[in-house]
């Protein structure tokens, strides 16, 4: 009767019959003997084994549903553990790709934005300059021209809004311009007019014969920093008062870096004829002293009747910074006025140099005019030689590289060879220093004048081939850090005058006094725009402070008589307006302002516009070219 079972949970009826699942008559439950025990026995099996099928089936289920959430949020967190991508090249590439592209999107929109704020910058500049050569075209053609309105304020180039800078440097540039106000307010104040201001006694002296030369000397700084109330008050003056109609013996050089350079770079800057006239007017005065038998010139020049000479004191000789240093002022003259007199005179004492020029490109200190050649005497990059070296390679520049002022290059570089030959360093720091020359022996001292050269040679280093370019830029860094200790090595952390070498005690200073002068500054203007070595930016915020602590005096600057006990003296140098605070606020501000590309410095720090030089005959006359660059306009700060 046990043959065949049909499960018991689908048969039981409401009445508790026994319902068959083939429909037939319900089977009847057994309520009776040993049969009833042994089918109460089964159904309490089945029923038992059925409540435990049932849990079975809910405890899976719900173990699915909290291994379904569990997975869910692995699923999610997954993809940042490094762990999965490490395992998944595919997806490791596919995520650098991604990082990739975007972070070059970023970059370049960045870039886009930078670009366009300094095309909008070179657009300012070219239309500025455009104005200036158009009012020259009239002038030529004999059309009355209206002149440049300099009583407008112009564009305050250190305010110009969307200009991306570093807010250090804007804060130390505007440190350095606060300098510049207080310094030129004092020769405001106790030295109109005259030379220099003696800040002690708050008087003015007139160390160059009267010509104002303090306030020329400040015309582009004032420019270049925008304080343009006090440029226009300095433009009156000259104007109106400066007049070089004097019975005085004026030093050809000093008065053509100063003065003539003073004003050809103002001129070049505002494009306001009253300075270009005025150079004109002084440069007619000094062009006598070029008349002499080999056409080297007299060093010292009466402006009032034209009778040049040479000191005493050099034997009659002739000084070689002194007669190689009025090149780029007079080349720019007669770029400026069409005047060929100018250059000619200039240019001939390079001529004269070149005939007998030695092997090692290194003159002595004295030539005789009237033979044209040298006299022995010492070989420096220091006093009385180094600015002759530093114009050999800026009249190239000035002249855009090409091939009318090849032979300016190739002095220099031949200079360049002399110069490595006086290359020494020092024990036991190994100091780089550039050592003087008499006769065939070697002088351990070097200038602080001689500071310049890092400079010189850093500008100088893109010239040559890659191999003698990363030489002479690591020279120029090495010689720069020899300067930088020129100053951190005394109490003051002013440099002295100069410097001695000696084995195994590095340096020693020498003439202890120091008269506020740019060289080393200079020299980390330079390589901080040829570098973008913010070292050198560091460098130079420390000796700004050094001429703080040091030389602020109540009505201006001070030179100290002794950098060992911090003495001051009672003189403001005009260079210290016209080259030490310009460099410093240029150190501060971006490259377009005054770029390399665009401008030569003459050695009193005045900026003059590069003019491209042609051979005789394919130019009639040269002009200020506008030319368009992505980097290194005149622009903002």
């Amino acid at each position: 009767m046990f043959g065949e079972t049909t499960p018991l949970s689908s048969v039981k009826a409401s009445n508790g019959a026994m319902q068959p699942s083939n429909g037939k008559e319900p089977i009847r439950p057994v309520t009776h003997g040993p049969v009833k025990r042994s089918l109460n026995k089964l159904y309490s099996v089945e029923a038992s084994s059925a409540r435990s099928t049932s849990k079975s089936r809910f405890d899976r289920i719900m173990a699915r549903t909290r291994s379904s959430s569990s997975s869910s949020s692995s699923m999610r967190w997954r993809y940042v553990n490094p762990a999965y991508y490490l395992k998944r090249p595919k997806s490791l590439a596919m995520l650098f790709m991604v990082f990739v592209f975007s972070s070059f999107f970023v970059w370049d929109r960045q870039t886009l934005v930078r670009e366009h704020e300094e095309e909008l910058l070179m657009l300012k500049e070219e239309v500025e300059h455009l104005k200036i050569e158009l009012e020259e075209l009239k002038h030529e053609s004999g059309v009355s021209v209206k002149k440049t309105n300099t009583t407008t304020k112009r564009t305050d180039f250190t305010k110009i809004d969307g200009l991306a800078t570093d807010p250090i440097e804007a804060q130390r540039r505007e440190k350095v311009k606060d300098a510049m106000v207080h310094a030129w307010t004092s020769y405001e104040k106790y030295a109109w007019g005259h030379d220099e201001l003696q800040p002690q006694s708050k008087n003015g002296v007139d160390s160059f014969g009267g010509l104002g030369a303090t306030l020329i000397d400040s015309l582009d700084t004032l420019y270049i920093m925008g304080l343009d109330e006090q440029f226009q008050r300095a433009r009156e003056w000259v104007a109106n008062s400066l007049d070089f109609n004097k019975s005085y013996d004026a030093s050809v050089f000093e008065t053509t870096i100063r003065v003539v350079g003073g004003l050809l770079s103002a001129y070049d800057l505002s494009g306001d004829n009253v300075f270009l006239e005025k150079a004109k007017d002084i440069a007619d005065r000094l062009l006598p002293a070029w008349d002499t038998p080999s056409g080297i010139p007299f060093n010292f020049i009466n402006l009032a009747h034209g009778n040049a000479h040479n000191p005493g004191w050099t034997g009659g000789d002739s000084i070689l910074a002194d007669s190689g240093t009025e090149q780029l002022e007079f080349i720019a003259l007669t770029q400026r006025t069409g005047d060929p007199k100018y250059q000619q005179k200039v240019e001939n004492v390079i001529s004269v140099l070149n005939k007998n020029f030695p092997a090692d490109g290194l003159l002595p200190i004295y030539i005789n005019p009237h033979r044209g050649t040298s006299s022995h005497s010492t070989i420096t990059f220091g006093a009385m030689g180094d600015s002759f070296y530093e114009y050999l390679l800026k009249v190239w520049i000035q002249g855009n590289k090409t091939a009318e002022v090849k032979n300016y290059r190739d002095m220099w570089e031949t200079s360049m060879i002399g110069l490595l030959s006086l290359v020494r360093k020092t024990t036991p720091s190994s100091f780089t220093y550039i050592s003087e020359k008499l006769g065939n022996s070697l002088i351990d001292k070097m200038d602080e004048l001689a500071c310049f050269a890092p400079g010189m040679i850093a500008l100088g280093s893109s010239g040559y081939g890659p191999d003698d370019s990363t030489k002479f830029l690591n020279l120029a860094e090495e010689l720069a850090f020899t300067c930088y200790n020129f100053y951190q090595s005394t109490p003051t952390k002013l440099a002295g005058e100069n410097y001695f070498f000696h084995s195994g005690q590095d340096m020693t200073v020498g003439t202890s006094w120091n008269i506020l002068r740019p060289e080393t500054v200079e020299s980390l203007f330079y390589l901080w725009r040829l570098t973008g070595n913010k070292t050198y930016q560091e460098w130079g915020w420390n000796i700004f402070q050094a001429f703080e602590g040091n030389s602020r005096v109540e009505s201006g600057y001070v030179g100290l008589k002794d950098v060992n006990t911090g003495v001051k003296d009672n003189m403001m140098q005009s260079f210290f307006l016209a080259e030490t605070l310009k460099y410093l606020y240029l150190l501060f501000s971006p490259p377009s302002v005054i770029s390399l590309d665009e401008w030569v410095f003459n050695t009193e720090a005045h900026p003059l516009k590069i003019v491209t030089r042609f051979a005789p005959g394919e130019e009639h006359k040269p002009r200020i070219r506008v030319r368009a660059r992505k980097e290194g306009r005149f622009g903002g700060v």
